[in-house]
């Protein structure tokens, strides 16, 4: 008899599918799908002029996208017109995988183009505010700031960035 006594207690009373700690649980990630960070600043140059240096992911594994779009953004306060100023890059959809990775250099390539263009269209000074984020691959090729908030699957992240104007007839800054 002592020795069943005993051994309920150490299994414990009750369904044990049932019984808690006390201790709250809460989701094991929180915020966005994904989560960015720059990696180390890129050795080689972008001839483009600008190089975003190369982004690192890290995704919810409960939450993992195939197609994404990035999109960057530069900080458009500089630019003196009066005319609508485009101040983002929305790259066409690509494919990423994993819960954990790199974009790809051809995707940071086709990024540091989109961005040297606008910012060679407004002859920019030489050094920029950017931000980037990932969206679903849905987002359209000219979303507003409400579609590219609702479809974002990570967070900003940004840094400041050398820019050398290669367009002719921009003065020298």
């Amino acid at each position: 008899m002592l020795a069943i006594a005993s051994m309920a207690l150490l299994a414990g009373c009750g369904p044990s599918g049932k019984q808690s700690s006390g201790i709250p649980v809460g989701p094991r990630w929180k915020g966005q799908p994904y989560r960015l960070a720059y990696n180390a600043v890129p050795v080689k140059k972008n001839p483009v002029g600008v190089t975003i240096p190369p982004i690192r992911f890290t995704a919810n594994p409960e939450a993992l996208e195939h197609r994404v779009s990035l999109v960057v953004r530069y900080d458009s306060s500089q630019v003196k017109s009066d005319r609508l100023i485009v101040n983002q890059v929305i790259l066409a959809p690509f494919d990423i995988s994993g819960a954990d990775g790199a974009l790809s250099s051809g995707t940071m390539d086709d990024a540091d183009k989109g961005l040297a263009e606008l910012l060679s269209a407004y002859c920019l000074p030489a050094k920029v505010k950017v931000s980037v984020a990932l969206a679903r691959s849905s987002l359209s090729p000219s979303p507003d700031d409400a579609e590219v908030d609702e479809k974002r699957l990570s967070d900003w992240i940004t840094t400041d960035l050398p820019y050398k104007n290669l367009k002719r007839g921009c003065p020298a800054k």
